[in-house]
């Protein structure tokens, strides 16, 4: 299977990858071809071949090879940087020889303009080259969540993911898959197998691993605790409704509805509001709770109640049950029919009363009491005294057997009392998934066995008793189990037993037989579902229905690996569905291209994965396979309506998290380990994980709330919880819960600009770096191609705290004097400076760690003097707000198609530009603008890719 997939991904990719743009013949301008010729060509003779030409290529670029209009328009990224560069000055550089005058440099920027815009007209709409290529480490990870149910999060020890040209880690131009990788994902895959849970229907997974006995215990009695717990009963809940109901607002509302909205049961409520209203008990303990019921006050209502249930709660211990514990001499008192006897007399007094009072009222009166008050609606741990609160603490369910694993039900008042038929039908089945899952009674009478042989008075310890030993397989077998039973009662009865005892003996092997019989039938009844489950699972995982011959293959695999190779049924279902997660239709997105030249329509079921893995950054949703398999997810309202119902969903914080963590940069801070935490003891990873999760929560809102995009630089609100709001001084939240602060402008907060991730992130650890915030701000959100600073460039003291005289704006203007930074550093410095009032962290400040005052004024690259974030945000208004749409519309229509723009592209960005300014910035109409573009629901012809 391992072989077939590296065969499978190959043939897969050379179905997809694509070459060059559409293979089309340029269209004339002949202006343009003169321009070229009087005034491009000699441009790049006279000042360019110098440096970039035969005899020396600096930056590996060779000018030279772009001779003609028609190469250019092959490397027309290329040029985009070139001509950048001539538009900032940089080239030729100030040292060259020879300058060009500003007539010519214009005349070839306006050239290359015109021939750029000439080009993407031309080529507007194409699908561009879309490679086949893995999911990301995030893209599986949240696959996996929502393919099993469970974030086990596979990828923790994979290699962090590479990013492409645009930024994006989610694009076939960076995310290959190299044999050492391969090894990963294969461990990876039999990883999430471990998880899985064979149930008596189809399969779930488990959210640890479900390999051994204890583990599916822990999970099966995990779910019942569960159960238990969502299903406790607080008396005082129900005192308080039968003191409201009669005063209900709406005489019409039923007891049942009315019990239901207050999410109580309907049929505990109707018992107890009859034991309550029946007045012919004038003493014992029903007539007291009905005499305190009766006296319940009109205000503190509640906290009336609560005494009345401990009242309660105190009268039904005197009521304890008794029983009568069997015994037999030469058998342990600790053996397991002894115990369960035991434990059935316990389990069937709950509710009765089985003491010696004479008086018939009295009597009468402590019968009810018992009936309606129970001494325990569930004993989920004996070794804790029962209580479901309790449960865990101890060995939760379990029968309380010594050195034996054995579960007892115990449950009689809650599912007679309190549950529905549906909730009963839920806990039957999760009892039986214990022992379906865990071999419960198998391994409990096997535990018997040992027991009864080494544990004192070893009542099996004779020769006759040679052929039952817990080792066996056959052990619980129904020959050796009858075998068994005859010859440990024929011994109890020569010692003796009672008849009782005799009774709960055969009761123990009876039940015990009848329950591995029924188990043994319904493991093997289960198989069919379980492969019936796989081929549903395959289908899921590809995110598309299964061929005949896939599903066949899968079934095969399965069938090979239990009949011929011997493997259990278990073993051959994780490794089934390990080798469905090493498939590469799991591992990697394809849109296999289709014969034919221009562009192919994605099929229904290519356009669900490429909406989800934008929007959600996993798999389509049932919803949205359903819409695909019935053909209509092309129809724009169809589309639409998805997209708006997607962005509506908690998953949308895949494309919060991944799409803003890639594009701002700040995806891995939670490995962020620059801070020195001696100097800033306050930077816990409490707080780091806080500062990370800001970002996330805005820009979620943003999409879900449908607000404009703009709110992310002049925004005045964020979220906080307690580490965050104490960080920024602000009032902290009560527990654990994240908060949104409508005006945190106040406390120096609002939009992302000054959220302490990016401060601290764009921060060298023991000062702040104007530079390295500058640049974050100039690169990533407004988009601007800045070249590397040259070599040998003299580096700032790494210590604010040692900077000497100079503060650090000063000792930057010195290092701007220099001209191979001057041009560099005044595009980004005083950007910069202006959030020299946030510390290393981020933490707002006056004085630097030198303490020296800070100063947040500076001098803008439009001439202007600004001061601190209000002047950033004034000047991003005034002069780069079309920059950053610009820069925020390309970013999310390449990690929406998942490759870098092209010219081609241009068309659609306009066209997103201008609906965004019609709805008003609105994060929704920009992402409905790239899901209606024709690149997003198309593909490159077949012809094309080659």
């Amino acid at each position: 299977m391992n072989v077939q997939f590296g065969i499978v991904a190959a043939s897969l990719a050379l179905l997809v990858l694509g070459r060059d743009g559409p293979d089309q013949p340029l269209a004339r301008t002949d202006r343009l071809e003169e321009r070229f010729t009087e005034k491009v060509k000699p441009f790049l003779e006279g000042y360019c071949h110098s440096c970039h030409g035969a005899k020396k290529q600096e930056a590996s670029l060779d000018l030279r090879r772009d001779a003609t209009p028609a190469s250019i328009a092959k490397n027309l990224k290329h040029w985009d940087l070139v001509v950048q560069r001539l538009k900032d000055g940089d080239m030729p550089p100030e040292e060259a020889a020879r300058q060009p005058k500003a007539e010519e440099r214009a005349a070839v920027i306006e050239w290359f303009k015109e021939f750029r815009a000439r080009e993407a007209e031309r080529t507007a709409g194409d699908p561009g080259i879309v490679l086949a290529h893995r999911l990301s480490n995030a893209e599986y990870d949240y696959t996996i969540r929502d393919l099993t149910g469970i974030d086990i999060r596979p990828t923790r020890e994979f290699p962090v993911d590479p990013a492409n040209e645009a930024g994006f880690d989610n694009s076939g131009e960076s995310l290959a898959m190299s044999p050492a990788l391969l090894k990963k994902y294969l461990v990876a895959a039999r990883h999430v197998a471990d998880h899985v849970v064979l149930k008596p229907q189809g399969f779930v997974f488990a959210p640890h691993p479900a390999i051994t006995d204890p583990d599916r215990d822990k999970y099966c009695v995990k779910r019942i605790l569960s159960f238990y717990i969502a299903h406790q009963v607080d008396l005082s809940d129900y005192f308080l409704a039968a003191r409201d109901y009669p005063n209900r607002v709406d005489p019409s509302t039923s007891l049942e509805q009315f019990a239901a909205d207050r999410r109580l049961s309907p049929r505990y409520l109707r018992l107890l509001d009859a034991a309550l209203s029946d007045s012919k008990f004038t003493v014992g303990p029903m007539a007291t709770v009905r005499k305190a019921w009766l006296e319940l006050p009109s205000e503190n209502t509640r906290s009336a109640c609560v005494k009345l249930r401990e009242q309660v709660i105190s009268l039904r211990k005197q009521y304890k049950p008794k029983i009568d514990k069997p015994s037999v001499n030469g058998i342990s008192a600790g053996s397991q029919w002894v115990l369960i006897e035991a434990n059935k007399q316990l389990a069937a007094r709950h509710r009765n009363y089985n003491g010696d009072e004479k008086d018939p009222a009295v009597r009468a009166s402590i019968e009810r009491f018992c009936d309606v008050f129970p001494d325990a609606f569930v004993v989920a741990d004996r070794s804790t005294g029962g209580s479901v609160v309790d449960a865990g603490k101890g060995r939760p369910l379990t029968a309380g057997f010594h050195l034996m694993q054995g579960y007892f039900r115990d449950d009689g008042p809650l599912y007679e009392l309190i549950l529905n038929d549906k909730e009963r039908q839920e806990l039957d089945a999760l009892w039986h998934e214990l022992d379906f899952l865990a071999r419960a009674s198998e391994r409990q009478y096997k535990d018997f066995i040992f027991f009864e042989r080494a544990e004192p008075p070893r009542f099996l310890a004779e020769a006759e008793f040679d052929f039952a030993r817990s080792e066996d397989k056959d052990a619980s077998s129904e020959t050796k189990m009858k075998k068994l039973a005859e010859a440990y009662l024929a011994k109890a009865k020569r010692n003796k037993a009672s008849d009782a005892s005799v009774r709960a003996i055969e009761s123990y092997f009876r039940e015990m037989s009848a329950r591995l019989r029924s188990l043994e039938k319904a493991r093997l009844d289960a198989e069919p579902t379980h492969l019936d489950s796989l081929l549903k699972f395959a289908e899921r995982a590809y995110r598309r229905p299964l061929t005949k011959a896939e599903g066949d293959d899968i079934l095969a695999f399965y069938r090979k690996l239990h009949n011929e190779d011997g493997l259990g049924h278990e073993e051959a279902m994780r490794d089934s569905i390990a080798a469905i997660l090493t498939s590469p239709f799991f591992c990697f997105r394809v849109q296999l291209a289709e014969g034919g030249m221009g562009p192919k329509p994605l099929t229904d079921h290519e356009l669900a994965s490429r909406l989800s893995y934008f929007l959600w950054s996993s798999m389509p949703d049932a919803e949205l396979l359903r819409h695909a398999e019935a053909g209509d997810l092309h129809t724009p309202e169809i589309l639409t309506a998805q997209v708006r119902r997607m962005v509506k969903d908690a998953r949308v914080r895949g494309l919060a998290t991944e799409f803003t963590g890639n594009w701002l940069d700040y995806r891995r801070f939670a490995e962020h380990n620059a801070v020195d935490r001696e100097r800033f003891p306050n930077f816990t990873s409490e707080l780091r994980q806080a500062m990370f999760e800001e970002p996330v929560r805005y820009v979620m809102d943003i999409a879900q709330s449908n607000r404009s995009i703009l709110d992310l630089l002049h925004g005045n609100d964020t979220f906080v919880n307690r580490a965050l709001a104490k960080h920024y001084g602000m009032p902290a939240p009560a527990g654990d819960e994240w908060v949104h602060i409508e005006d945190a402008t106040k406390f120096g907060r609002g939009g992302m600009l000054p959220m302490a991730v990016f401060l601290t992130k764009n921060a060298p650890g023991l000062r702040t770096s104007p530079v390295k915030r500058g640049y974050w701000v100039v690169r990533r959100v407004l988009g601007e191609t800045i070249p590397p600073p040259p070599p040998n460039v003299a580096e700032l003291p790494k210590d604010e705290a040692k900077l000497g005289d100079l503060t650090l704006a000063q000792l930057l203007a010195k290092h701007r004097d220099a001209k191979a930074c001057a041009g560099r550093h005044r595009r980004f410095d005083s950007v910069g400076l202006v959030f020299e009032g946030f510390g290393p962290v981020g933490e707002l400040r006056k004085k630097d760690l030198g303490g020296k005052p800070v100063s947040t004024a500076a001098r803008f690259p439009d001439g202007r003097d600004r001061d601190g974030l209000a002047g950033l945000q004034a000047y991003l208004k005034d002069t780069r707000q079309e920059d950053y749409l610009d820069n925020f519309c390309r970013k999310l229509f390449a990690y929406a198609l998942g490759r870098t723009l092209m010219p081609s592209d241009d068309k659609s960005v306009s066209a997103m530009k201008a609906r965004l300014k019609a709805d008003r910035y609105a994060f929704g109409g920009l992402v409905e603008s790239i899901v209606s573009s024709p690149q997003f629901l198309n593909k490159r012809g077949r012809a094309e890719s080659r």
